[in-house]
């Protein structure tokens, strides 16, 4: 999973959204060579397949640094607000949502990539700068509410976003794959056994449940970062995910393991990985299994010996 699109720019050579600010310092300036070709011909060469990792929303994970001419907050500079100090598209807009299919498609369209991933970011966190519900989205939901409730109207928007995404995804190449990487947690009571840090549902406005239900993804990887056994077992919470009752498809659940807490404060030993990826295999129904592992830094340094827990539990 390689991102390739963090503030509404890009780390490949994109005719729509600008070069990331990420790759040279300033957003618009070509780094010399395309790091998503890169990817995909070393992934070729090894036998790994590359899925393209995106931020939907996000218009600038800081609202002070410069932005280029072609930015979708200059473009679509009325659909653009600011959270704190970063910038974030109305979900609601039709304009936004068409904005981001393109960019799909064209990647599809040009790239080998095996599928494409979204983050978890849909509306924004709640954060001491941005409190629940507090979105400024007046001016949309009274364009497009239609007379819904204002969160059922916001949670539309986002699964519009999700189905939308998986047709085009199948309409430029039906062999590709679209999934989400979701929030753990899916919303207070569900699962009933665990302790309720976020509420997705409430919180960000994202139904994962509804997605599986509809099948409009391929698979989802939800973000399980905390301990087994903990108030958030990692455990009940991979059950919950691959339970009939909440997945009847058996749409391939892949929970997203913390590699990096093995370091700073969580201090995590390496048989904690080695308990969830034991976990992973022995949950059913597994479909065709997996997991994801987040980030690669922890693997590369083989931290704690961690890259051989994982080459003997896979």
């Amino acid at each position: 999973m390689v991102q390739v699109r963090p503030e509404c720019d890009a780390l490949y050579s994109s005719p729509i959204e600008p070069w990331s600010r990420y790759l040279t310092g300033t957003q618009g300036v070509s780094p010399g060579y395309d790091p998503l070709s890169y990817f995909i011909r070393e992934g070729g060469r090894e036998g790994i397949a590359i899925h393209a990792w995106i931020n939907p929303y996000r218009a600038a994970a800081n609202f002070a640094e410069p932005r280029a001419s072609n930015h979708i907050s200059r473009e679509l500079a009325g659909y653009v607000h600011r959270i704190g100090n970063s910038l974030w598209l109305d979900p609601g807009e039709p304009a936004v949502r068409e904005h981001i299919v393109e960019v799909i498609r064209d990647i599809l369209g040009r790239y080998a990539v095996a599928g494409v991933i979204l983050d978890d970011y849909f509306y924004p966190y709640p954060s001491r700068s941005y409190s629940h519900g507090s979105f400024p989205d007046q001016l949309s939901f009274s364009k497009y509410g239609g007379g819904m409730k204002l969160d059922d109207w916001r949670r539309q928007n986002v699964n519009r976003l999700i189905q939308e995404l998986h047709q085009a995804v199948k309409q430029i190449r039906p062999e590709a794959l679209f999934g989400v990487s979701p929030f753990g947690i899916y919303r207070r009571g569900a699962p009933a056994d665990v302790v309720v840090e976020l509420d997705q549902y409430r919180d960000l406005y994202a139904d994962p449940a509804a997605w599986l239900q509809h099948s409009w993804v391929d698979y989802l990887s939800p973000q399980l970062y905390w301990r087994d056994k903990s108030a958030q077992s990692f455990s009940a919470l991979l059950r919950w995910w691959r339970s009939p009752q909440v997945n009847p498809h058996e749409i391939p659940i892949y929970p997203s393991i913390a590699l990096d807490h093995l370091g700073g404060s969580y201090g995590w030993p390496s048989t904690e990985i080695a308990s969830q990826l034991a976990i992973e295999a022995a949950t059913k129904p597994r479909s065709s299994g997996g997991f994801l592992l987040w980030n690669v830094g922890p693997l590369m340094q083989n931290k704690k010996g961690v890259a051989l827990v994982v080459e003997r539990e896979r």
